[in-house]
């Protein structure tokens, strides 16, 4: 069943949108006609399955269905309307082909007990439709308005109010209608003037329905009829949702009952069971709209409910998101002061490499002066030594002299020669002068370290180097100054006694691949996760910051690359740790 609202009637202004049910071409045409000419929207429906169907939409503001359909009949469309909520108080006119006679009222009866709001047969002339139409349109539009919701949601007898100045017309019209089981009051012309006003009273009790007998009234039947509609036009309550069925008189035209406000008109002579079908047709639409409101109610309460229960979920997850934001913050928090510190101990880091480099080249400037003064005074020695030798020949004790200086000369060049060497390493290392990436030697810059670690490698560690990559690689010199330095430097102080240290250069799917391969103990596998960790250190205490390797990762993340560390694979079995730089060629600058 659908949940959606009730409907609200035509919209001020617009044309009312009518629903034609209607399986014949040619009486559609002509009724779609009849009823745009008079200013309707109209939409067409072939059969009573399609127009179920097309209810699923946006709802029109009256349903015309022929009694007569292909598959489902009127009668049964007209059920189905009534059992959805969201449909049931459209209102209906159906409309037959029958001529009258007993087939004509067996159909109307059929018609109006399966909800339909009123009956025409197609015969009945183009003004009689219209009529009908527009009391159900004029009718609908105040069913739309909102009402207060009534007090119970049970079953209820309907309410009528009788109207007829014969008594024994009186007495059998209520026993007809009490025989339904409705609550019916019974009054004269006169009387009701007095019903009327004690209906605009507080006091007043709602009606369902109105049956005016306007024969034997004359122009006071009409006149009671507008004073009727007048009431429930002002009333605000229930008691103004009432509806007029009107007895023809004959000083009353069908036309004058309708304009006078009247709902549905029967003719003086109609029989029992018409009266009975109309009247219950008429208050059985009242009772619908009733139960409408009462189920909108409920569904309005239950939406109260479902957006109080939303208001406290979401009350709920917002105590608990701001629970986990604080969580997150301290997260957060702590993360942010790991990174100071990590961040800290990398500018104390840089900050001595910068003091260590200024100091490197301070020294190796001091150093180199005198050196170059020493070198350059020690070949005049050598040059007058060679000079002298000739000049001492069958001089025994000076040629050895000559030739023992000589000899010495000699050495002492090489040993000049060897600082000149490093003290050109040092300046290579500090690289003061240099900034940026730039086109580095690497064979050359490897070499350098090696000297410069020629005091912790002495005697007792070889070192292999099977450089298979490009010579050039446009890097910063600290990726093999300080990277490769601190890595070469850790593994000799991993290795105890003798053994082996491998440098390897490659080109690997575009990367420049640098590995150190050392015969030490290795990297335990439950610590490689931290040793790139800054202060996180194996050695002694006072034997190292922590730092090395932590710099080492930085600066070959700076280059894009990557660092990883993992068991090395020496031809004789040996273990011990191996460290794989990756540099993407392209991206080392």
């Amino acid at each position: 069943m659908s949940t959606g609202t009730a409907w609200r009637g035509p919209a001020p202004g617009a044309a009312p949108r009518i629903l034609l049910v209607e399986d014949s071409e040619t009486q559609a045409l002509q009724l779609r006609r009849m009823l745009e000419t008079e200013g309707f929207a109209v939409t067409r429906a072939g059969t009573a399955e399609a127009a179920l169907d097309g209810l699923n939409g946006p709802l029109p503001d009256l349903v015309i269905a022929d009694y007569h359909l292909p598959g489902m009949n009127g009668d049964e469309l007209v059920r189905r309307i009534r059992l959805n909520v969201r449909a049931r108080a459209l209102p209906v006119l159906m409309l037959t082909d029958a001529q009258g006679g007993a087939q004509g009222a067996d159909l109307e009866r059929q018609g109006l007990e399966s909800g339909a709001d009123a009956y025409a047969p197609k015969s009945a002339g183009r003004e009689l439709i219209l009529l009908r139409l527009r009391a159900l349109l004029r009718r609908s539009t105040s069913d739309g308005e909102a009402m207060p919701d009534s007090p119970g949601a049970g079953f209820r007898r309907a309410r009528l109010l009788l109207v007829d100045d014969s008594p024994t017309h009186r007495l059998w019209l209520l026993s007809l209608l009490a025989g339904d089981g409705d609550s019916v009051e019974a009054v004269d012309s006169k009387e009701a003037e007095a019903v009327a006003a004690r209906a605009e009273g507080e006091a007043g009790e709602a009606w369902d329905g109105v049956l005016v007998n306007l024969a034997g009234l004359g122009p006071e039947g009409l006149a009671l009829c507008r004073r009727l509609d007048a009431l429930r036009a002002r009333a605000t309550d229930g008691r103004g949702d009432f509806r007029i069925v009107a007895l023809q008189g004959s000083l009353a035209t069908p036309a004058d009952a309708f304009e006078a406000g009247a709902d549905d008109v029967l003719p003086a002579e109609a029989g029992a069971e018409a009266i009975r079908l109309r009247v219950r047709a008429l208050v059985r639409r009242k009772l619908l709209r009733e139960e409408n409101r009462r189920i909108e109610g409920a569904m309005r309460d239950r939406l109260r409910e479902v957006e109080r229960a939303r208001a406290e979920a979401a009350s709920a997850e917002a105590r608990a998101a701001l629970s986990g934001a604080l969580e997150r913050a301290n997260a957060e928090l702590e993360s942010t002061n790991h990174a100071l510190r990590d961040t800290q101990g990398k500018l104390v880091q840089a900050a001595k490499m910068a003091s260590l480099g200024e100091l490197v080249a301070g020294i190796a400037h001091e150093i180199n002066n005198p050196l170059a003064f020493i070198l350059a005074h020690q070949g005049t020695v050598t040059r007058l030594l060679g000079q002298v030798a000739p000049r001492v020949a069958g001089d025994a004790d000076a040629e050895r002299a000559v030739s023992k200086a000589l000899a010495r000369s000699e050495s002492m060049t090489l040993g000049l020669r060897r600082i000149q060497e490093l003290v050109q390493n040092l300046r290579k290392f500090s690289r003061l002068e240099e900034g940026g990436a730039q086109e580095v030697n690497v064979p050359e810059a490897i070499g350098t370290v090696l000297v410069l670690l020629t005091h912790k490698l002495s005697d007792r560690i070889v070192v292999e180097q099977a450089l298979a990559a490009p010579r050039v690689l446009h890097c910063s010199p600290a990726l093999l100054n300080q990277v490769v330095m601190n890595i070469v430097g850790n593994a000799a102080d991993a290795i105890e006694g003798t053994g082996r240290i491998r440098v390897a250069t490659r080109l690997e799917a575009g990367d420049y691949v640098i590995e150190v391969s050392d015969t030490g103990p290795g990297v335990p596998e439950a610590i490689r996760a931290r040793i790139f960790e800054p202060f996180f250190t194996t050695k002694p205490i006072g034997a190292g910051t922590g730092l090395g390797l932590s710099i080492a990762y930085a600066v070959v993340e700076a280059h894009r690359g990557g660092i990883a560390v993992d068991d090395a694979r020496w031809a004789d079995g040996h273990g011990g740790a191996r460290f794989t730089i990756r540099v993407p060629v392209g991206e080392a600058a």
